[in-house]
């Protein structure tokens, strides 16, 4: 692969993608008076070709139409990075939110 993104090599550090199935989305953001808040959003892994980038990539299918979904992804100011979780875990997510006293969303759920 060469060196891409700052990584150098093949394997699942690399290039990987989370199975085909349900998974849930988790984004971290933090309000406006500087406490942590979670973004939650339940899809559907899908197949598509991972590109030789040198990140994980996984192609995710939510129930609204991709600009709908990014609308209202972006107006929760999300940051850089996100984690996908295996199955549907909004349930969970919101849980440990509520418990730790954070303001959460949940976008899309299955």
């Amino acid at each position: 692969m060469g060196l891409y993104h700052g990584k150098k090599g093949t394997g699942v550090s690399v290039e990987a993608k989370v199975k085909r199935g349900p998974i849930t989305t988790l984004n971290m953001t933090q309000t406006g008076d500087g406490r942590m808040g979670m973004i939650i959003s339940e899809g559907e892994a899908t197949d598509g070709e991972i590109m030789k980038i040198g990140n994980t990539q996984t192609h995710v299918k939510f129930a609204q139409y991709p600009d709908e979904y990014m609308e209202q992804w972006f107006a929760e100011a999300p940051t850089h990075h996100c984690a996908i979780a295996v199955g549907s875990q909004a349930r969970q997510f919101k849980k440990v939110a509520e418990l730790l006293q954070m303001r959460n969303v949940t976008l899309c759920k299955n």
